[in-house]
């Protein structure tokens, strides 16, 4: 497990989705607004952090492989927080394309007393203009041509950056270059995602891009659809996270229910992602099926002990590991 994980350093990973700043703002709720029926946050601090894709790459960073992060940003104040945001951690940023048709998305979450008290988002949700769209995909062919991309992540949050021929030119580029490819979805472009090495979405996408209707608890019923859908559409191995009942996997012939480890929950937010940053890696490095979807899992869990979005800690996930195999 030590040498698969010092491993990850060795890996440049491609990752290609909508970025936003995740900003914070804390405080106390403590008296009832006199003009409405409303709570007054009494703000005591802000802070900002990046999200969306990434958060993606940041988790690729802290796992010690290369991320090399491609989206679209706005050419806005909130665009130069995501720059800027961006350097703090040295991260390149010769992915990145600024637009001056788009605004940077931005989430701002208020907390107090560790739980959320609203969220606001600031975004433009409408798909790249025909332009952007093809100067973005001649940039990461590019970048795909010029550099040693071990695994490409398409990670989708559904605010306009992935298109359906985005997709289809990247997976043939990939496939061209027998890069593995492994799949973040949303709604939007749920089946244009053909012939990808790994999709991982949630119980809830799963069933909604696929029309069906099964309990949470039902695996038998889940690998069955499972196959079929894997079948359609040329998906190697299908990741679909459950939040308390853990994670599914299945390659097709076979599939793996993990269990989640009881955790106190503080916040889910960022919890998707980190599970597609650990099972990117644990996939570039060989690992099987089973394996991919423990340690993901673990991620997934670790990472929602904490109020904000955070990436995950490497040497805290090795000692997870090491603990779980040496109790198996």
């Amino acid at each position: 497990m030590n040498r698969i994980f010092e491993s990850f350093s060795d890996y440049n990973i491609l990752i290609i989705g909508d970025v936003m700043v995740d900003a914070y703002a804390w405080g106390k709720v403590d008296r009832i607004s006199p003009e409405a029926p409303v709570p007054i946050f009494s703000c005591s601090s802000r802070e900002n952090r990046l999200g969306g894709a990434a958060n993606v790459a940041l988790n690729i960073k802290s796992l010690g492989a290369n991320p090399i992060l491609c989206s679209v940003i706005g050419n806005d104040a909130r665009g130069k927080d995501f720059v800027k945001l961006l350097s703090e951690i040295q991260q390149e940023q010769s992915g990145i394309v600024v637009s001056s048709h788009r605004r940077t998305t931005v989430k701002t979450r208020f907390i107090s007393n560790n739980q959320h008290v609203i969220r606001i988002d600031e975004e433009d949700t409408h798909e790249l203009a025909d332009e952007t769209e093809t100067d973005f995909i001649e940039h990461v062919l590019n970048i795909i041509d010029s550099q040693k991309i071990h695994a490409i992540v398409f990670e989708d949050y559904d605010k306009g950056l992935i298109t359906k021929k985005l997709i289809e030119t990247i997976t043939e580029k990939a496939k061209q270059m027998a890069i593995p490819v492994l799949v973040d979805p949303k709604k939007r472009h749920y089946s244009d995602y053909k012939n990808v090495t790994l999709f991982k979405p949630n119980f809830k996408e799963f069933l909604e891009g696929s029309n069906l209707s099964l309990e949470k608890g039902d695996f038998d019923g889940l690998f069955r659809a499972a196959k079929q859908f894997q079948s359609e559409m040329g998906v190697d191995k299908l990741l679909i996270t459950l939040s308390e009942l853990g994670v599914f996997i299945s390659n097709e012939n076979t599939f793996e229910h993990i269990p989640a480890v009881v955790r106190k929950i503080a916040d889910v937010s960022g919890a998707g992602d980190t599970v597609i940053s650990v099972a990117t890696l644990c996939l570039t490095a060989g690992m099987n099926a089973a394996e991919i979807a423990a340690i993901s899992n673990l991620a997934g869990g670790l990472v929602c002990e904490i109020p904000v979005v955070v990436p995950i800690d490497k040497e805290q996930l090795l000692r997870e590991s090491l603990k779980l195999y040496s109790e198996n």
